[in-house]
């Protein structure tokens, strides 16, 4: 079994329930959450909008193969209310990111591991940093806590609870 990183997020509707819904449905589907971040809420990210997202961290152990967890993560959104109708970024219900799955490098048209724009990104590295401190990205050779460290991401991400 592997341990893969997810980050959950969420600027639509009730963001909370949808958080703890979304981690009964991987509990459900995908195999056993055995940690979770705080909940930080953060400024959109790649465009613009007045209601901030909530994004958690979790930890997933899991017996299934990196495509196949995209697909059950997919589901679990479209579950969610989240529609893929639109291009870029935008407002929605629910977004599973798969950042890391162990210390595999995946890159195929469908999925991309680890997740290219972690360094980027302090609304993931923050979270990230809580849960897995040590664990090391297995391209950039870092840990998350360096990561978020250096991160040049200037969006506000603030901790609002477990």
């Amino acid at each position: 079994m592997d341990i893969s990183y997810l980050m959950l997020g969420g600027n639509v509707g009730n963001r909370n329930d949808y958080l703890r819904r979304c981690v009964d449905l991987l509990n459900r589907d995908a195999g056993t959450v055995t940690g979770m971040s705080a909940i930080y809420e953060s400024e959109p990210w790649g465009f613009d909008d007045s209601v901030w997202f909530l994004n958690q961290a979790v930890a997933l152990r899991t017996q299934h193969a990196p495509l196949t967890l995209l697909e059950i993560v997919q589901q679990i959104e479209q579950a969610l209310g989240r529609s893929r109708t639109h291009s870029g970024y935008h407002a929605r219900t629910m977004d599973i990111d798969i950042l890391l799955f162990g210390n595999s490098v995946i890159d195929s048209p469908k999925l991309v591991i680890p997740h290219p724009r972690i360094a980027e990104r302090m609304f993931v590295l923050q979270p990230m940093a809580e849960l897995a401190p040590d664990f090391e990205h297995p391209v950039l050779h870092r840990t998350m806590t360096y990561l978020r460290d250096r991160c040049e991401d200037r969006k506000m991400v603030r901790r609002v609870g477990l």
